[in-house]
């Protein structure tokens, strides 16, 4: 059982920045992969960053160059840093882990194993 808990959603102005955590309990090893995914009102799941258990790193192109992914094996904590932020990228931001990939994160298909209740993160124009 992997119990996930984000935050440092907020609201911010075009072109701000935040940073998201997610604290990680229950199975703290750190052989399983770690992502996010968000999901804006009235629109489908996106998979927006992977980063495996080696510390390779996959990013959706709506965020590549501008998010970055990062974790603390020591503390069993996930970041995702964002900058240059778009009106676009408006939604509820869930930390998730397993056997991830962008494409199962936005289907929360096999190896979507856990999620969390998520951040809320606005961009205003």
């Amino acid at each position: 059982q992997v119990i996930l808990e984000e935050s440092g959603g907020g609201s911010v102005q075009t072109g701000g920045s935040l940073k998201l955590s997610c604290a990680r309990s229950g199975y703290t090893y750190n052989s399983i992969d770690m992502g996010w995914f968000r999901q804006a009102p009235g629109k489908e799941r996106e998979g927006v960053a992977v980063i495996d258990s080696d510390g390779n790193k996959n990013y959706a192109n709506s965020v590549k160059g501008r998010f970055t992914i990062s974790k603390d094996n020591a503390n069993n904590a996930l970041f995702l840093e964002m900058n240059s932020l778009k009106p676009e990228d408006t939604a509820m931001y869930h930390c998730a882990a397993g056997l991830l990939t962008l494409e199962n994160m936005s289907t929360g298909g096999f190896g979507m194993d856990y999620e969390g209740k998520g951040t809320m993160v606005t961009v205003s124009s």
